[in-house]
C-alpha cells in the first residue's frame, strides 16, 4: 500500500503548487486596468451644422450666422488606422440634414437680424408684452423666410482625451431604429474614418456567449457632464465609466437582437462601447428608455445596446480589420500590465512609448505621472505571503515524502498476516521461520502453527544449515 501512495501524493502536490503559480502568473485583469484598457479608444462625437443665411429685412440683402446646431454622443475605434464606430442617429443631423433643422436655422437667422428694428417700430420692449411680441415675430417669419437661402456646411468631428480633434467622414450608414409606421430602420450605426495614424482601438468579444448576469461598463460622454458648471475643460474630452450588468435579450421594432443592460446612460452616451470584464466590447449603447409624456426624462435600468456580432456584420465589405491591435494598444497593454504588477520602471518605459505613439491622452498622462512617482518613492514591498506560502509548501511537501520513502525501503520486503492469507488460499502455503530474539520468544511463547524456530543465534552460528526447506515453496520470516 506504501509503493502505492508515495509518487501520486508528490505528484499531487507538485500539481498543485504547478497550478498556483500559474493563477498567480495569469491572474485576471482588475476593474482599473479593464478601465484604463477601454478608456483610450473612446471617444467624443461632435456632430456640427452651420449655416450662412441670406435674407432681407427690408433694407437690402445680408449674411447672417445664427449658431450652429451641435449634438453630441459617443463613438470608439474599431481599427487603428482611424476606423470609428458610433450611432447612425449620432450622425444622422450632419449626414442628412433634415428640412426642419434648415427651417430653424432661418428662423434665428430672421429672429436675429430683423425683430429688434421690427420691435422697435412697434414701439415694444422686449420682454415687456411675449404674446405682442410673439405676433410681429410671426408676421416678420411669414413675410422674410420666403425669400431667405440657407447656405448649410455639416460637418462630423471626433474629439481624443488629448483634446485633439479630427474631421471624420461618414463612409458606412444605417438610420436609426423608428417607432413610426412607414419609417425606414436600420440597425442605428455608423462607420466613420479619420485621418490615417496609430490609435487605440477595442478588441470585440462574442455576443453569442454573453449570459444575463454578466457585468459590464458603458463608457461615454454624457451631455450632463459635459456641460456641467462646476467642471473645467478636461470633462469634455475624459470618457465617464458607468457599471452594470447584461439584464435581458430583447428585439427592436425591426426585429433586430438587442441586449438589455441596467448601467446606467444619459444624453450623450449614445453611441458608446460596452465593455465586459477584459475591456472586449460586447455592444454599443443604441437607445434608453423614457418616461411617458412629452418631455419624459431618461428611466435608468432599461437601456439597450447593439450587439458585437450586429458590428461585425456591419463592417463586412469595408476595410475595417477587426480586432487588429495597432503599435498603441500593445504598448498601452503591456504598460498597464507592468504596473499593476508593481513594476515601475518597466511601466514608465511603456507609458513613454504610448505616449508618443498618441500623444497627450488622458489616461496616458495620468499613468505615466504616477509610474514616475513611484519610480522615485517606491512604496514599501507587502510581506510575500504567496511565495512564503509556496516555499513552505514546497519544505513540507519534501520532508513528507523524504519520510515516506525511508518507511518505504524500511518496509518494501516485509508481508502483511492478510497476504500470507492469500497465498494459503491460494495453495501455496508459505513456509514460516519464527526469528525471534530469545528473550522475546521467552518472554511471549507464542507460536505460529506449522512454523519452525530458528533463534538468531543458530543463524550465526550456521545452525540453518540442516534445515530442509521446500525451495518451491515462500519463505516468510517472523522477527521482532
Amino acid at each position: 500500500m506504501i509503493r502505492r501512495f508515495v509518487i501520486p501524493l508528490a505528484l499531487g502536490l507538485m500539481a498543485g503548487v504547478v497550478w498556483t503559480l500559474q493563477a498567480h502568473a495569469q491572474q485576471p485583469l482588475s476593474v482599473q486596468e479593464t478601465v484604463l484598457r477601454a478608456k483610450p479608444a473612446t471617444v467624443l462625437i461632435i456632430s456640427e451644422v452651420s449655416a450662412e443665411v441670406t435674407l432681407n429685412c427690408g433694407g437690402g440683402p445680408q449674411t447672417v450666422t445664427p449658431p450652429a446646431f451641435r449634438e453630441t454622443g459617443t463613438g470608439w475605434f474599431i481599427d487603428p488606422t482611424g476606423w470609428v464606430i458610433t450611432n447612425g442617429h449620432v450622425v444622422q443631423p450632419a449626414h442628412e440634414v433634415p428640412r426642419w433643422l434648415v427651417n430653424q436655422q432661418a428662423q434665428r437667422a430672421v429672429s436675429a437680424a430683423c425683430l429688434p428694428a421690427a420691435l422697435q417700430a412697434a414701439k415694444v420692449q422686449p420682454g415687456e408684452h411675449p404674446e405682442q411680441e410673439d405676433a410681429i415675430k410671426r408676421r416678420l417669419l411669414d413675410k422674410v423666410l420666403p425669400t431667405v437661402k440657407v447656405n448649410i456646411t455639416p460637418q462630423v468631428s471626433v474629439v481624443l482625451s488629448s483634446g485633439l480633434r479630427l474631421k471624420g467622414e461618414v463612409k458606412k450608414y444605417s438610420p436609426p431604429v423608428s417607432a413610426e409606421p412607414g419609417t425606414m430602420s436600420g440597425r442605428d450605426l455608423a462607420l466613420l474614418k479619420l485621418p490615417d495614424g496609430n490609435y487605440p482601438v477595442l478588441s470585440l468579444a462574442d455576443s453569442t456567449a454573453v449570459q444575463i448576469g454578466d457585468p459590464l461598463r458603458i463608457l461615454g460622454f454624457p451631455g450632463v457632464v459635459l456641460s456641467h458648471e462646476l467642471l473645467n475643460q478636461s470633462a469634455s474630452v475624459e470618457a465617464s465609466v458607468n457599471p452594470g450588468a447584461v439584464s435581458g435579450f430583447k428585439q427592436d421594432k425591426a426585429n433586430n437582437p438587442v441586449i438589455q443592460t441596467d448601467a446606467p446612460a444619459a444624453w450623450g452616451n449614445s453611441g458608446g462601447p460596452a465593455v465586459n470584464s477584459k475591456a472586449e466590447l460586447v455592444g454599443v449603447l443604441t437607445f434608453v428608455s423614457l418616461a411617458p409624456g412629452p418631455e419624459g426624462s431618461i428611466v435608468q435600468g432599461f437601456n439597450f445596446i447593439i450587439p458585437s456580432q450586429a458590428v461585425r456584420d456591419f463592417v463586412k465589405g469595408t476595410p475595417v480589420k477587426i480586432n487588429e491591435q495597432g503599435k498603441f494598444n500593445s504598448v498601452w497593454f503591456a504598460g498597464l500590465r507592468a504596473f499593476f504588477s508593481d513594476d515601475w520602471h518597466t511601466a514608465k518605459r511603456k507609458f513613454e512609448e504610448a505616449d508618443k505613439i498618441q500623444p497627450g491622452l488622458t489616461d496616458v498622462k495620468r499613468m505615466l505621472g504616477e509610474a514616475v512617482e513611484k519610480v522615485k518613492n517606491p512604496p514599501p514591498k507587502p510581506f510575500p505571503w504567496f511565495w512564503v506560502t509556496i516555499g513552505v509548501t514546497l519544505v513540507s511537501a519534501g520532508g513528507y515524502g523524504g519520510q515516506l520513502l525511508v518507511r518505504w525501503q524500511k518496509n518494501r520486503y516485509r508481508v502483511g498476516p492478510s497476504e500470507i492469507f492469500k497465498l494459503a488460499e491460494a495453495g501455496k502455503p508459505p513456509i514460516v521461520l519464527d526469528t525471534r530474539q530469545q528473550d522475546a520468544y521467552d518472554k511471549m511463547p507464542i507460536k505460529i502453527p506449522g512454523s519452525i524456530r530458528l533463534a538468531p543465534e543458530d543463524l550465526k552460528s550456521g545452525g540453518a544449515a540442516g534445515l530442509d526447506l521446500d525451495t518451491a515453496r515462500p519463505v516468510v520470516a517472523y522477527c521482532t
